[in-house]
This record gives structure tokens, sequence and C-alpha cells, in this order.
């Protein structure tokens, strides 16, 4: 069964696409209000004037793991409204927009993150031991295992939701509308990234760093195209921002955490920084998966069309 093609068994009008995101979107708006609320009683209670309050300010007045469990909350609200939307307005399942496979495969799942999850981890110890003068020593175990505890119950639901969005929602309803596979795949790749441009390392790095937001969601995106699920898009998205999010932080990055290690570099804009990651490990990456999953008919996969199937396993809905 194709993952793309399994939207002809729902539901599947554009505009229902749209109104989705848009009940995402406000759910996701009202998992702010705690954060927001908390942030500018803690702001005014320090003696701030609400006529100088900024996102800034706010951004760094709460303690930093309570601030993490606050921001992070919002994606737990947005995932109340992805399942309102898949339910009621597409009359699909949760499954459907996760795998072609009629369960899902954890062994993927888990395989994605903890291979990720070694290589990332290795390339932040690597780095400290050939620059150590760019880190600080930030380990503080009652605060750490605080922010383990925070990290590893939410960070999952932030970026299980941004896959399910990007890689799961809107990949089939960009396939449901262009009937092809490389437009879901650079639509949601850019959209991705966009939602990215707001981050305070893009105003840090500069828009050069958006080849890399984008670039990761064409990563992510040819990985669930090509194994037909988003099962080893969620592990990889997982590890990703666990694993840094427990190593390493700095103060220009938009999650700052009580990590082991604190990035006091200078941020740089280089080939290694953007490029190396996007053109050499991604590539790398694929070529590791296509080997362990035996992927074939990769023009078909990424760039084929999508037609309605005729077979007893579908009943198009329009």
């Amino acid at each position: 069964m194709d993952f793309i093609k399994q939207a002809f068994n729902v539901k599947h009008e554009f505009w229902r696409y749209l109104v989705g995101s848009l009940i995402i979107a406000i759910f996701a708006i009202v998992g702010q209000f705690p954060f927001a609320i908390a942030a500018m009683f803690k702001y005014v209670a320090n003696g701030g004037s609400i006529n100088d309050m900024d996102e800034q300010a706010l951004m760094s007045v709460l303690e930093p793991n309570l601030n993490l469990f606050l921001l992070l909350l919002s994606f737990a609200f947005g995932f109340i409204g992805l399942i309102i939307a898949v339910k009621y307005l597409h009359g699909q399942t949760i499954q459907s927009v996760t795998t072609a496979r009629k369960k899902t495969d954890w062994k993927r799942v888990l395989f994605a993150f903890l291979f990720w999850g070694i290589i990332t981890s290795g390339m932040i110890l690597v780095d400290y031991f050939i620059s150590p003068e760019s880190y600080v020593w930030n380990f503080e175990l009652n605060r750490f295992l605080i922010l383990v505890l925070v990290a590893v119950l939410l960070i999952p639901i932030q970026t299980s939701l941004e896959e399910y969005i990007f890689r799961g929602y809107l990949m089939q309803g960009f396939g449901m509308l262009a009937k092809n596979r490389w437009f879901p795949l650079l639509m949601t790749s850019v959209i991705f990234g966009g939602m990215h441009v707001f981050n305070p390392e893009v105003g840090k790095l500069g828009y050069g760093v958006m080849v890399y937001y984008i670039g990761t969601g064409l990563f992510l995106g040819i990985l669930t195209l090509m194994d037909d699920g988003m099962e080893l898009a969620l592990g990889f998205h997982a590890a990703n921002n666990l694993f840094g999010a427990l190593l390493v932080s700095a103060d220009w990055t938009v999650l700052q955490t009580h990590s082991v290690l604190k990035d006091v570099s200078e941020p740089g804009q280089g080939f290694g920084d953007i490029f190396i990651p996007v053109f050499v490990v991604f590539p790398i990456l694929l070529i590791i998966f296509a080997k362990v999953y035996k992927w074939t008919n990769w023009k078909e996969k990424l760039f084929g069309t999508i037609e309605a199937p005729v077979t007893e396993n579908y009943k198009v809905l329009d």
C-alpha cells in the first residue's frame, strides 16, 4: 500500500487540509497562553514595564526548565488539534497518517532514534575534545535531572507533531492536490524551513541557515516517501532535538536548557556549519537507510504520479 495514496480512502478535498491546518494552529496558539501569562507576570514582578516587553525578554525571564516545559506544552495542544482535524474533518485514522503499514513499525523508530542519537552525540563530543575552548561545563545534577524529565516527556511530542504535520498530514494533502510526489516533497520542505525563520538562530547566523532547515525537511520527506511511512523520520527528528537539548545549548539558540555543555563560541555560517550536513551527511544517511531497508524504484517514489488506485483495497472518497 502507498503512503500518499492512502488519502484516497478518506475525505481529501484540499480545502479540508487548509481548514485542518488552521485548527492545528489555533490549538497550538492556545497552548502558548500558559507560557505567555507566566512570562509576563515574571517580567513585571522583576520590575519590567509592559510597554518595554518584547519576545526576547519573555523568552529569557523564566527559569530554563520551566521555560522549556511551557514552550513545549503548546505542541501537546497542537497534537489535540491534529487528532481532531484528522478524525473529524477527514474521517481518517492517525495510523494512516503515520504509515502505509498495517501498524506502526516501532523498530524503525527506535533504529533511527538510536542511530542518529549516537552519531550526533559523538559529533558533539568530538568537537568538544577538538575545541574545548568553545565550550564551558554547564552540568548541574538537580537541574539536569529535571531537564531530562521535561525533555524526554515533551520533546518527542514536539518533534512528532512537526513530522505529523509536514511529513504526514500535508504530504498527503499536497499529494492529493498535485497528483504527484515531487510537489508535496518540495512544498512541505519549504514550509517546514519557513516555520523556523523566526528562530533566534536565523537572526544570529543569517538567512543562509535556511538552507539547513529546508534541506532537513527534504531529507525527512525523502525518508518518508522512500519508506512509505514516517517511522524513520519520527525517530531521527526526536533524537536530533532530544540529544541536542540534553548535551549542548547556546545563548543564541531557540531552546535554553540546563544542558551538559554550553557553546560559547561565536557562531559561523560557513560551509561546515550548513552545507556539509545537507550535501554530505544527509545523502550518506539516505544511502545507509536504503541499504538497511532495501529501497528501490527511487524515481517513481520521489517523482512519480499519484493516481487513484482501482482495487478493492481502496474506496475513493471525494
